[in-house]
């Protein structure tokens, strides 16, 4: 049976997120990559006005070293970055037995090659649509993969 997930506005700025009866989301720890350091910062505003921890990378390889160090509950990444892009984090990300089941939200211009992420959107996008996604991979994780 699929559960239902309801998103609502509780007040400006503040996603509340309900699973089948109204059990509230934990506040969990996001990781937003990419490589333009002005939209790391709103995604950081942004999650963090939604209530959640936000740690951030500017590439796929500071990305694993974060993952390494305090393990995310959702990681929000770029496509097409420098270093490491997100194809090859999420390849690793999926590859290890640890860091499988991290839902993954892709968010690129070309939003084709993110195969393997759980959701992608394409760039440019509405605050209140990732918020949206994001909350809705948080609740659900990724037992349905």
């Amino acid at each position: 049976m699929a559960r239902v997930i309801t998103i609502w506005w509780k007040r400006p700025g503040r996603l509340v997120a309900s699973v089948s009866g109204g059990t509230k989301a934990a506040v969990p720890r996001v990781l937003v990559v990419d490589d333009e350091p002005d939209l790391r910062f709103m995604l950081r505003r942004v999650f963090e006005r939604a209530g959640h921890e936000v740690a951030e990378a500017g590439d796929g390889a500071a990305a694993l070293t974060s993952v390494e160090q305090s393990r995310p509950q959702l990681v929000i990444t770029d496509v097409m970055m420098p270093v490491m892009g997100g194809v090859e984090l999420i390849r690793r990300l999926r590859a290890e037995p640890t860091t499988v089941a991290i839902p993954i939200l892709a968010v690129s211009g070309d939003s084709h090659l993110a195969v393997d992420a759980d959701a992608v959107l394409a760039k440019p996008f509405a605050w209140k649509e990732l918020l949206a996604v994001a909350e809705g991979l948080l609740i659900e994780g990724r037992g349905h993969r």
